[in-house]
């Protein structure tokens, strides 16, 4: 079954936006930069959540509070979760994404933890080792905004990589995470594995009636950029820090770009396996 299939309050207001005739010239065009916006914004809705939730508790949580902040974040986000599949604003496919990503995330955050890559700096119940458990939550805002992303488009792609390359990019991806602080980090050979394969691939996509592409490797850059930002905002409500940002906040080095845009292909690759049973829409 396809991510997504089930019907949600939102495929009911979008079926109606896009059943909307504008007069014909730059209305159209206007009317579907709008509509591209409103999608993104509801593909986004989980992560902008998050960063709300931390972002607010930076500014306004009581010192005095009955729970530690970090446990109050954990379970704001669990309360979001359980909201969306209530009142049907998420599908549990997409639900089921969501868990597959906070799982992954979590086991990388506690060894990236462990090798002092980023802490933790607040005090919390709710917590494995040194990891909060809200941290797995901002990996799955990102699964939660592909997963959506690829349905609301209705994405398609050509000269796309196989089954088995997709996996063995993912596990190099993902291994090499790891293995960097004993051996080579062999990111550079990730890289251009991700070129090769991806090159000449592109994403069609429909945010109105005519159908868009652009090449998938923008597009990942694209994403990345903007879960860059999202770090900068999320290590600057303290929820997470590096080592440069222990004694006062700053921001988050433009190199680190580059470790987003491979986990954006890890999380890319995930979805695009559990979307059809790894197969996705081809033209």
């Amino acid at each position: 079954m396809p991510i997504g299939v089930q019907h949600t309050r939102f495929a009911t207001i979008r079926a109606r936006l896009e059943a909307y005739q504008p007069r014909p010239g730059w209305r159209v065009w206007l009317f579907e930069f709008l509509l591209f916006g409103f999608k993104q914004g509801w593909a986004c809705l989980f992560g902008a959540l998050m960063l709300a939730i931390l972002l607010g508790t930076h500014l306004w949580y009581p010192a005095d509070a009955p729970i530690a902040r970090y446990d109050a974040i954990t379970l704001c986000a669990i309360i979001i979760q359980a909201a969306m599949l209530l009142f049907k604003l998420e599908t549990w496919e997409e639900a089921r994404v969501i868990l597959t990503f906070h799982i992954v995330g979590t086991m990388m955050e506690l060894f990236k933890t462990a090798m002092g890559s980023w802490a933790y700096p607040e005090a919390s119940l709710l917590h494995i080792g040194a990891v909060p458990l809200f941290s797995g939550f901002m990996y799955a805002s990102v699964g939660s905004y592909l997963a959506r992303v690829w349905r609301i488009f209705d994405f398609q792609f050509n000269h796309f990589p196989t089954r088995g390359w997709l996996i063995t990019i993912a596990l190099g991806i993902y291994i090499n995470f790891f293995t960097h602080h004993w051996i080579t980090d062999l990111r550079w050979l990730m890289f251009a594995l991700v070129v090769w394969q991806f090159w000449g691939c592109n994403v069609a996509f429909k945010p109105f009636r005519t159908r868009h592409q652009m090449p998938l490797l923008l597009g990942f850059l694209l994403v990345a950029l903007f879960i860059w930002f999202a770090e900068n905002i999320g290590t600057y409500a303290n929820a997470w820090a590096y080592p440069n940002q222990r004694d006062g906040w700053a921001p988050v080095g433009i190199t680190k770009l580059g470790s987003w845009y491979l986990l954006m292909i890890i999380s890319f690759i995930l979805v695009a396996l559990l979307h059809r049973k790894g197969t996705p829409h081809t033209r």
